[in-house]
């Protein structure tokens, strides 16, 4: 593990002054993720609609992939025997693939928790009875061949009883530590995950029980937009991360990506954020912009010439597709418009990133939130 700790390694650049934020770099072996980002999600090792290199150029660094839904179709085999998901999925830059925990888990009724590991009916592949420990998750992991992984933990839902979050905080950082043991991938950077609900106190635990376990290069913080609201959340998650986070490892929001608790996190010191609303929302009829959330079913929008936002750089606001036309293929079921969608609200989102690293180096970034939450931007969830 001590050649991985060298490959993967993170320099902080800059800091802000008025904030927590940073602005930093997290090598990997397919090249260097400039932090703060936004890591858009390809849960079946695509990002829906949109091509690979087209992603690249709407400015993603490093994109995710789900070790559930690829576990069960294709499976790591094939994708391992294929070279892997770069290879798989054309893309050559950094991927991040989580555990699959959240979505085992989210089966609710069919799942059998251990000490061991999960056992879990896949109602959504056909039924199959599935057994998953730790070391099986990190098989699968490695197969497939990310460049960061996620060690296997249990999400707890928002709300749930004390002692089923301190139960699941328990057996996450046990499974922390064979997650560690079993990794055994060089060019694969394995995160702990940080637990806890909304219990600051099982939170700390948490971290404290990863760092026994294993030199994790940097550390996912889960459990967080699984029901609560972004005030609850911000209660427990703005003194962990600002306060107790460990310093030289990039700090990870797993599954939060709507444009202004992006913003609040980078203020917490955050550096990494992954969620699918860009492009759920993006199939729903919905963008973002500077003058809030924007749905282009409206009929307000039928007759607008305009581009979704005059300030926007993506392709699709400098291509000079209009509101209108954007409302008519929304209206109209065409594909074209959740791809134009998408593309929009990931750019939007990267670039968002791409901004805020920019102000944390100039040391400006407290004025820049101040800026973003006085503006309609910020009217956005």
């Amino acid at each position: 593990m001590g050649e991985e700790r060298a490959l993967f390694s993170y320099e902080i650049e800059g800091r802000d002054v008025a904030t927590h934020a940073r602005a930093g770099v997290f090598h990997t072996a397919h090249g260097d993720i400039a932090t703060p980002v936004f890591m858009p999600v390809g849960t079946k090792a695509t990002v829906k609609g949109i091509l690979p290199s087209a992603l690249g150029e709407l400015g993603a660094q490093i994109i995710l992939a789900n070790t559930y839904h690829l576990a069960m179709r294709p499976g790591e085999e094939l994708v391992a025997e294929l070279g892997g998901l770069h290879s798989f999925m054309r893309w050559d830059g950094p991927i991040l693939t989580d555990s699959g925990g959240f979505q085992v888990f989210s089966l609710g009724e069919h799942v059998k928790l251990s000490d061991d590991g999960v056992t879990f009916h896949a109602v959504d592949y056909g039924g199959e009875i599935v057994t998953w420990t730790p070391e099986r998750n990190m098989e699968i992991a490695q197969k497939l061949g990310a460049d960061i992984v996620m060690q296997l933990d249990q999400c707890p839902p928002y709300p749930a009883e004390r002692a089923f979050v301190e139960r699941a905080v328990e057996l996450s950082s046990a499974w922390a530590e064979r997650c560690w043991k079993a990794h055994e991938r060089q060019d694969q950077a394995l995160f702990g995950i940080v637990q806890g609900g909304m219990h600051m106190d099982l939170r700390l635990r948490s971290l404290a029980q990863l760092e026994a376990s294993g030199d994790f290069p940097g550390y996912g913080i889960g459990g967080y937009s699984v029901g609560e609201d972004h005030e609850t959340m911000f209660e427990t998650l703005a003194p962990l991360a600002s306060e107790h986070m460990p310093e030289g490892k990039p700090r990870y929001l797993m599954g939060v990506g709507n444009p202004t608790t992006l913003v609040r996190g980078v203020a917490c010191g955050i550096d990494m954020f992954d969620c699918v609303l860009p492009t759920r929302t993006a199939r729903m009829g919905t963008a973002f912009s500077s003058e809030g959330r924007l749905n282009l079913k409206n009929a307000v929008h039928a007759h607008a010439d305009a581009p979704l936002d005059e300030h926007c750089g993506c392709p699709v606001c400098r291509g000079g597709f209009s509101r209108a036309y954007l409302h008519h293929l929304v209206r109209q079921k065409e594909m074209l418009g959740a791809i134009l969608l998408s593309e929009h609200n990931i750019f939007y989102l990267t670039d968002l990133m791409r901004r805020a690293r920019e102000a944390i180096l100039a040391g400006e970034y407290g004025a820049f939130v101040e800026d973003w939450m006085a503006s309609p931007a910020a009217d956005d969830y």
